[in-house]
């Protein structure tokens, strides 16, 4: 029998997955703050970091939706995929963002 989500998981997957996306977000959001540290001595760049950490975390949460009816459908089907898309654009993302921190900690001059 199918619970309240539509899909008959015990182990609760669908759920598991949302929260773990969740709390990428979430630590995005933080990310952002702490570069806001960085306001006085890199200026635009800092905000450029800070703008680019929050929209991930946006388009993140603005999926969560989609993602999270396609986990339930494909346990009412029994025939699954991963979404690797969703987690190489994050990997990508993620990366690239930590590589121009890491240009702006070793690289911009401090005034």
């Amino acid at each position: 029998m199918a619970g309240v989500h539509g899909h008959g998981d015990p182990g609760l997957q669908p759920e598991r997955t949302s929260l773990a996306w969740s709390r990428t977000s979430l630590a995005l959001v933080v990310a952002s703050a702490m570069f806001l540290r960085w306001l006085p001595t890199h200026g635009w760049y800092a905000v450029s970091l800070v703008f680019s950490a929050l929209a991930l975390a946006i388009v993140i949460n603005s999926t969560q939706r989609c993602r999270y009816g396609r986990g339930s459908a494909t346990i009412r089907q029994e025939a699954g995929r991963a979404s690797v898309g969703a987690v190489l654009a994050l990997a990508v993302a993620v990366v690239a963002l930590s590589a121009v921190g890491i240009v702006a900690v070793l690289v911009l001059p401090v005034p």
